[in-house]
């Protein structure tokens, strides 16, 4: 699996994501920090990448159909700390690694998993 952390998740979560066996970058690395989200978007879609975010505007179906993209994740922790986001993100990894199903929003509380899908992608 590859994923690609959005601007607002913690650098440390790139090796958190590689100790569950998945590649992993971020915008950064492809120089899109402070893009817009739809550019951020397009580039995941491209390049197959799942997006992981803490930007509830990716849980908008509407915008972000599931079925157009490899996957979005959206952690949604307590607090919107560093510390919050790392340990959400480490208590999902064995479900989004092992239950793993591509075209759909993800959406990580504590908790609780969620996710949404869409029946065909809306091009």
């Amino acid at each position: 699996m590859r994923g690609k952390l959005d601007e607002n998740m913690p650098t440390e979560a790139v090796a958190v994501l590689e100790a569950f066996g998945w590649q992993c970058d971020t915008v950064f690395d492809e120089a899109l920090g402070g893009a817009e989200d739809p550019q951020i978007a397009q580039t995941c879609r491209a390049e197959g990448w799942v997006l992981f975010t803490i930007d509830l505007d990716f849980a908008d179906i509407r915008a972000y159909p599931p079925a157009n993209d490899e996957g979005i994740v959206v952690l949604r922790p307590a607090v919107p700390s560093r510390d919050s986001i790392l340990r959400l993100l480490e208590r999902a990894m064995p479900m989004l690694t092992t239950d793993w199903v591509a075209r759909r929003l993800w959406i990580v509380e504590p908790g609780r998993v969620r996710f949404r899908e869409a029946d065909k992608p809306t091009v």
